[in-house]
């Protein structure tokens, strides 16, 4: 079987593939598009990492590829479709770069709480300033963790080792498997209003960007330190800049930006007390490692048979099959994704149940993309269509699907009932005559919404003009809608309306449609 390596990858990885006896190894870097599209029909697996960009035409040339192996988190440069459709398994190494994010946090902490980029700075200039760099000791202090899952969770255990008490929060964790780690659950607001250190670990999505912006930082201690080793764009930098200017914060230290690389003559890199870095989160010789040995032991053991790890696509199915699930396997997706950006709570449990032509075939692909819909939106892109159940078990989220043989209101469904410990929502989705998804129900209230793009969720009294007065606004603020639909529980009472539009809702817009008095509540959502 023959492996091609594109991309630069550590000496470890690669000997661990030549060292087996059938496998023909060559590692090519630097290849043109037109070069690899050339080539790739002779491999059984190729080994990337980010420079490597596998669109569908070179995909659709792979004719013998079985698996591809991205030696890193994103996936972003391969296109998972094509290789769904071509029946490759596309995987990654979600858990390579764990430790040396976890440290480089650790870094960042210490070198803000002990001012030792200044102090270094100054002495190399010949000053002797003990007084001016006076710094504060972590033992003691609160550390709020945003997101628990694998650096979070090496964050948190670091940080008993300095004596300090730990608070999280992730409404993808369970009270009691945080509890385990020996780590508080709290709401988001609770954390910033008592943390001495705030430290961010959670992807970039549309639920997650800005997520830390002008409200939040008023809500922190003036002794508060930020720290953001994740994704730039979760912090948002206007704000945050304001909050250095007016002292609302203590400091903060930064190893991602909005842009990278950053403007270098933006505010941030004038403020003494913001340390930064640039993005050296995974930049450690024994990370780059780590990641070569995963994905090269992952391909082995691929091509072997001994089992798919950290897929990103679908496991194989044949094709008579794949032409029915295919739909449903994006209608599992679509509604995962509508009601995950809409769960209020921690969720609890996950109540799959399946009806209809779908019955007559295996699931599980079905239930793996809808709960990967679901966490997406806190957890990006180190949840797939492989994982999501791990994950979602790592988490303490209980998912049981069934198939049903009872006559249900529609033909061929699922209905998905998500439990939280505040409001449990129910979503029914189905296809169109075109095979195309659809929402109909939302708890009571039947609609016939189209989970696609850029949407606006509401709730709002069922009273005259409320429709007109959306539309108004978005019309005001240039928003085209591309389609509407609604439904209500009863006359006069809760309504439900689902406007699918052609570009982002700023939080402006979903401020402006708030104080309608009829409107009850607005979210946006991206699909």
């Amino acid at each position: 079987m023959k492996i091609l390596i594109s991309d630069k990858l550590a000496n470890e990885g690669v000997e661990i593939l030549k060292a087996v006896d059938g496998f023909e190894v060559d590692v090519k870097t630097g290849l043109k598009p037109e070069e690899l599209k050339n080539i790739i029909k002779d491999y059984d697996a190729i080994v990337i990492r980010s420079a490597t960009k596998l669109k569908a035409d070179i995909i659709e040339a792979a004719d013998k590829l079985k698996f591809i192996g991205r030696a890193g988190v994103g996936l972003d440069n391969v296109d998972l479709l094509a290789a769904t459709k071509k029946g490759i398994v596309a995987m990654n190494t979600p858990a390579g770069n764990t430790t040396s994010t976890a440290e480089q946090t650790w870094s960042l902490i210490l070198a803000l709480s002990r001012n030792i980029p200044q102090a270094c700075a100054s002495l190399k200039e010949g000053k002797w300033e003990r007084s001016k760099f006076g710094g504060v000791e972590l033992y003691g202090k609160i550390l709020g963790i945003i997101g628990l899952g694998r650096i979070g969770s090496t964050v948190a255990k670091f940080a008993k080792a300095f004596g300090m008490t730990v608070i999280a929060y992730d409404p993808f964790l369970s009270i009691d498997v945080a509890s385990q780690k020996g780590v508080e659950m709290v709401e988001l607001e609770k954390l910033l209003k008592e943390a001495d250190y705030i430290s961010v670990h959670i992807p970039k999505s549309s639920e997650t960007t800005n997520l830390i912006s002008d409200k939040e930082f008023d809500l922190m201690k003036d002794s508060a330190r930020l720290v953001n080793c994740a994704r730039g764009g979760i912090v948002n930098e206007s704000a945050l800049i304001k909050a250095l200017e007016e002292g609302k914060i203590r400091g903060c230290a930064l190893d991602v930006y909005e842009k990278e690389p950053p403007d270098f003559n933006s505010p941030l890199f004038k403020f003494e007390n913001c340390v930064a870095t640039p993005h050296l989160g995974a930049s450690t010789s024994e990370a780059q490692i780590n990641v070569a040995i995963e994905i090269a032991e992952t391909i082995r053991d691929a091509l072997l048979g001994k089992g798919i790890a950290n897929a990103a696509n679908f496991p194989s199915v044949d094709a008579e099959s794949y032409k029915i699930l295919e739909p449903y396997i994006n209608l599992g997706l679509k509604m995962g994704k509508f009601a995950g950006q809409l769960i209020n709570g921690r969720m609890e449990a996950i109540n799959i149940k399946y009806s209809g032509v779908v019955t007559d075939y295996k699931v599980a692909p079905i239930t793996l993309s809808l709960v990967n819909g679901l966490l997406a939106p806190i957890l990006g892109e180190t949840v797939n269509s492989i994982n999501a159940l791990d994950l979602a078990k790592e988490r303490g989220i209980d998912v049981q699907a069934i198939n049903s043989t009872k006559e249900e209101e529609f033909v061929n469904c699922i209905t998905a009932e998500i439990k939280t410990d505040k409001d449990p929502i129910i979503i029914l989705g189905t296809l169109s005559g075109n095979n195309q998804p659809r929402i109909v129900k939302v708890n009571n209230v039947y609609v016939e919404a189209v989970p696609d793009g850029n949407m606006l969720f509401i709730n709002n009294h069922d009273k005259p003009g409320v429709v007109g007065a959306v539309g108004t606004v978005l019309a005001e603020e240039h928003i085209n809608i591309a389609g509407i639909t609604f439904g209500r529980e009863t006359e006069g009472g809760l309504a439900i309306s689902v406007v699918n539009v052609d570009s982002e809702v700023p939080q402006k817009v979903i401020d402006k449609l708030k104080e309608n008095k009829d409107i009850l509540f607005v979210k946006f959502l991206k699909i």
